[in-house]
């Protein structure tokens, strides 16, 4: 079993490391940008639910890339208390040379499983975390915190 998680976890490091290296953003940067590539969004909310997130945790990515011209927050047309969160031409010239984040991947693979077999693995994963590091928040994958 640790096998398997440590092999999990060297993929995605390894994916955020070659992400900074040839793009100069981190995994979760990258993760953010594919996400926002394929659509802007609404809300931090939003977009927190597209990355399988806290909304603390995107918030913190989303800040660095608006700092890097990456990405862009303005008022909602429709409610002036959410901020839209959109791609720069810089960001959308990043995002369209990518190759695709390694998070990608353990989505897919998760949605293959079935209901059943999914909610299995998330008590038993969310036991394991809760007695490995207690209750407290993660962060995005190898994303270091404000």
């Amino acid at each position: 079993m640790l096998d398997a998680v440590r092999r999990i976890v060297q993929t995605l490091h390894e994916s955020s490391r070659s992400a900074e290296h040839h793009l100069g953003v981190s995994g979760a940067q990258l993760f953010v940008l594919q996400r926002l590539a394929e659509r802007p969004a609404a809300s931090l909310n939003e977009l927190a639910a597209r990355t399988h997130t806290h909304q603390s945790s995107v918030s913190v990515v989303v800040a660095r890339l608006a700092e890097r011209g990456l990405v862009r927050r303005a008022a909602a047309k429709d409610d002036g208390r959410k901020r839209e969160i959109t791609l720069t031409a810089a960001g959308h010239l990043l995002a369209a040379r990518a190759p695709h984040a390694a998070q990608d991947r353990l989505i897919a693979a998760i949605q293959q499983l079935s209901p059943a077999r999914r909610a299995e693995l998330a008590d038993v994963l969310t036991d394991l975390a809760t007695k490995v590091s207690g209750t407290r928040r993660a962060g995005m994958f190898f994303e270091s915190p404000k």
